[in-house]
Formats: C-alpha cells, structure tokens, sequence
C-alpha cells in the first residue's frame, strides 16, 4: 500500500486479499468486455454493447422499446444510446417510431435486416462467451459466480427516486 494514501486512519483500505480479489475482478472483466468486443467486430463490424441492444430489442414484445426502456436496460446514458441507435439505424438494423401516446418519446424498433444479423451472430458470440468463460469454470464455480454477481446487482439497484441513473442523463 502506498504510504501516502494510508495516511489517514479514517478509511478502511482494501486488506491485501480484497485487494487481490477486486483487481483480479477488474482485471477479467476488461479482458472479457475486449474479447467480446473483438469477437462480433470481427463477425458482424458491431461493438458488444450494440449486440446487446439488438439483443434487447428482439426479445421485447413486437420487437420494439421506448428508448428510455432500452438505455435502462443496457445501463447506458440516453445520449450514448441516440449515437447507438443513430449507428445501427445507418446500417439498416433499427429504426426510430414517434411514441403516439408521448410526443417526445420514441420507440426503437429491430428490423428484420436487423433480427438477421443477430440470429446470424448469436451462434459466433455464444462460442465466444462460452470458451472464454463457462468452460474455464467447473458447473460449481457457474453457480457461485452467478449467484455472487446476483448479490452484486443486488446490492447496486437504486432506491430512491431520484438517484443518478445513466439512463436519466
């Protein structure tokens, strides 16, 4: 531990094996979010957080959400999500419909080009999570992992009202 970030007794800094423990964490998360990212740039010239949007879109109903739906879902800012969309409405694969019941919200909307380069997709990107994740893990080690990152979201779903959520911004 840096002796100048210790120099308050007022905190209580990471014991050596939180330490270990939280940057192995970080560690494997950027690795895996790079792995995915590379897999379906590679396979369908899309990030991981794009496939995820598509990803939400075809399992909604009639294949369509209002954009604040789909930025909370994928825990994006509604900013980010516009470029998003803007990207895949360029290549076809979304597109925008006026709310009629809301005349500033919008619906995003998976085309059918759009439900092809996913069905398409989805098979390469299955592959991919599953080399690089759940065959390194005995079925144990699954169901730990599954239900410590349950507690993890668990214990960061907002409150209150008025917290700052991304998808508010």
């Amino acid at each position: 531990m840096n002796t100048a970030l210790d120099s308050t007794a007022r905190h209580r800094w990471l014991t050596d094996e939180e330490q270990r423990v939280w940057r192995a964490y970080l560690h494997a998360t950027y690795l895996l979010e790079d792995h995915l990212d590379r897999q379906l740039q590679r396979d369908a010239g899309m990030p991981h957080v794009y496939y995820g949007l598509l990803v939400g879109l075809a399992e909604a109903p009639r294949r369509r959400l209002r954009m604040t739906e789909l930025a909370m879902q994928a825990k994006i800012t509604r900013s980010r999500l516009s470029h998003a969309i803007a990207r895949l409405e360029k290549n076809g694969w979304v597109r925008r419909e006026d709310c009629p019941s809301d005349k500033r919200g919008q619906f995003a909307v998976l085309t059918d080009e759009g439900f092809e380069v996913l069905r398409r997709t989805a098979p390469g990107h299955v592959s991919a999570v599953r080399q690089a994740l759940f065959e390194r893990l005995t079925p144990e080690q699954q169901k730990t992992l599954g239900e410590i990152m349950e507690i993890v979201a668990e214990g960061l779903q907002p409150e209150e009202a008025g917290a700052d959520l991304p998808w508010l911004r």
